[in-house]
């Protein structure tokens, strides 16, 4: 079988661009053979482009197809454990096809959400820093930066489901804005372009005991200054100094700021384990259920050959919510 891949072609130092992937026809055979119709797409795959990659998994080398979350459909299989029409879940990555070991195959049940794309959101990492680093519950007034992205739109709305009294989302645009409190659910928002301190000086007086922090930079310090004494904050990402060397896409904390006011810093991983996925989709089901939760995404319709493309369109903040591609 042959079949249409997209390989990194050198890794990234700068900024990303369509040079970086090259499309590459190569032949697969094993246990299984499936069609990818669906890819998960995230602003986090950019670092593992980097030869100086931070996250605790291994960086793609030039020459490898780009390994991330994929669902598919069974064509064939050897195996008793799957079946041609069964949908699964996998790593195979930016493909039109993949085969290999039953066991690289997780089996979906096709009746679980209106779309398989809901398999592919950044809900993991979105509900393991709320509930679990920032121990999210009643009472607590909750600040997310970048709050119309993967992450940040259901981290917002899992803080609302966990109780919080009040959650507070900054974004780049006005449309962004509007789109957070009139159908994600926050209580408020703000474009991050005014200044983001005396945006949270007026939305949160009280001040906030929870940031949840994707972007960095600028919003981090004005949480620092809007947090009240004793908050935590839940460092997810640094968006706002994505490119660069890696000192300046991560930079260190202003601790001592945070110390003196018995604000806890907790940096947390993107790197999930199978518990800690299986507690965000008991939770994301049953919220899906009562109504009080709603899957903001954007699936794009495209080519592998155009795989790449859509990406750096997710890169430059075109896309809001979870973003996944619908293989034509």
């Amino acid at each position: 079988m042959i079949t249409r891949e997209i390989q990194l072609t050198t890794q990234i130092a700068g900024v990303p661009s369509r040079e970086h992937f090259t499309v590459v026809e190569a032949e697969i055979d094993g246990e299984v053979l499936v069609r990818t119709d669906h890819l998960g797409l995230a602003a986090t795959y950019l670092e593992l482009m980097r030869s100086d990659c931070h996250l605790p998994v291994p960086a793609w080398q030039p020459g490898q197809r780009i390994g991330v979350m994929a669902i598919g459909t069974v064509l064939r299989s050897a195996s008793p454990d799957l079946h041609e029409g069964d949908l699964v879940q996998s790593m195979s990555g930016w493909s039109t096809h993949s085969a290999g070991p039953a066991t690289s195959y997780v089996k979906l049940d096709r009746n679980a959400y209106p779309d398989p794309t809901y398999h592919l959101g950044q809900g993991p990492t979105a509900y393991y820093g709320m509930a679990n680093v920032a121990k999210v519950g009643p009472g607590d007034v909750v600040f997310v930066s970048g709050a119309a992205g993967g992450v940040g739109s259901l981290a917002g709305q899992i803080a609302r489901n966990l109780g919080a009294s009040k959650v507070i989302g900054s974004a780049g645009s006005q449309a962004k804005v509007d789109y957070l409190v009139g159908e994600l659910g926050f209580d408020a928002a703000f474009d991050y372009h005014q200044d983001p301190v005396a945006a949270l000086n007026e939305l949160a007086p009280e001040g906030i005991t929870v940031f949840f922090d994707t972007v960095g930079g600028p919003l981090y310090e004005a949480a620092l200054a809007a947090a009240a004494p004793g908050a935590r904050f839940a460092l997810c990402g640094s968006l706002s100094t994505q490119l660069g060397a890696a000192a300046q896409r991560f930079p260190e904390p202003d601790r001592a700021a945070a110390t003196e006011r018995g604000i806890e810093l907790l940096p947390f991983s993107c790197h999930h384990t199978p518990d800690q996925i299986a507690a965000w989709h008991s939770h994301f089901r049953t919220w899906l259920d009562q109504n009080t939760f709603v899957f903001p995404q954007t699936v794009v319709q495209a080519g592998i050959d155009t795989v790449p493309d859509a990406f750096l369109s997710l890169l430059r903040g075109d896309y809001r919510g979870n973003v996944s591609v619908r293989l034509a």
